[in-house]
């Protein structure tokens, strides 16, 4: 079997993220860089906790042709050898529809990025992409011309986040502090709107009092 070691780190990861929350079932995907030419990505369709190193497929990231691995591939593939092909520097994606970071792809909102921690590992905005179909070429090609430098984490709209880095561990880490973003840009909407409920209430109420005393 073809790069035994990176497929089952590939099964780790996957497993790990699901225990965190952020895969489940069969969404989602994750993929590693083996070398300049061939990367392994998850398979279609299959649970992560039932996932064998087996399972893993080895593919040519110039025409997406699979060299190993006992299934077929993630139907999105072409989402990540577009970063692999436009980010030398990327080692590893992760693709999730973890909860948080979804709901702003579903609301369809680019997130700032403030905080220092989380600004060096995301970069200095999660850009929005746009929407098209799920496991098509044009979402591949849409998410491609997105892709930046100095960015590490995309939201999709309608399709969850996608997020990258030089290793496991930075992916791995650009997940974590993306979710941990979206909840705070939540709670801070939130608090707003609460405040904002508070204020217009206020307002009534002194407004029927006046009308009262009249």
């Amino acid at each position: 079997m073809l790069a035994r070691e990176q497929r089952q780190r590939v099964v780790d990861l996957c497993v790990a993220l699901s225990s965190q929350g952020y895969l489940a079932a069969t969404g989602g995907n994750v993929s590693l860089r083996l070398d300049p030419d061939h990367f392994v990505v998850t398979p279609s369709s299959v649970d992560y906790f039932t996932m064998s190193a087996r399972d893993i497929c080895v593919i040519r990231l110039s025409d997406l042709a699979r060299v190993d691995g006992a299934r077929a591939p993630s139907v999105e593939t072409g989402l990540h050898a577009r970063v692999l092909s436009r980010r030398p520097d990327v080692g590893c994606c992760i693709h999730t529809h973890q909860p948080l970071a979804s709901a702003f792809a579903l609301l369809g909102e680019a997130l700032t990025v403030d905080e220092p921690r989380a600004r060096a590992c995301l970069g200095p905005r999660v850009p929005l992409v746009g929407y098209l179909p799920s496991g098509t070429k044009p979402l591949a090609w849409l998410l491609g011309r997105t892709v930046r430098p100095d960015c590490n984490a995309y939201l999709m709209r309608n399709h969850g986040a996608l997020c990258c880095g030089r290793d496991v561990e930075q992916a791995s880490l650009a997940v974590e502090l993306l979710e941990r973003l979206a909840g705070d840009c939540l709670r801070r909407r939130i608090a707003a709107r609460a405040a904002g409920d508070a204020a217009r209430e206020s307002a009534l109420l002194g407004l029927i009092h006046i009308l009262e005393s009249a």
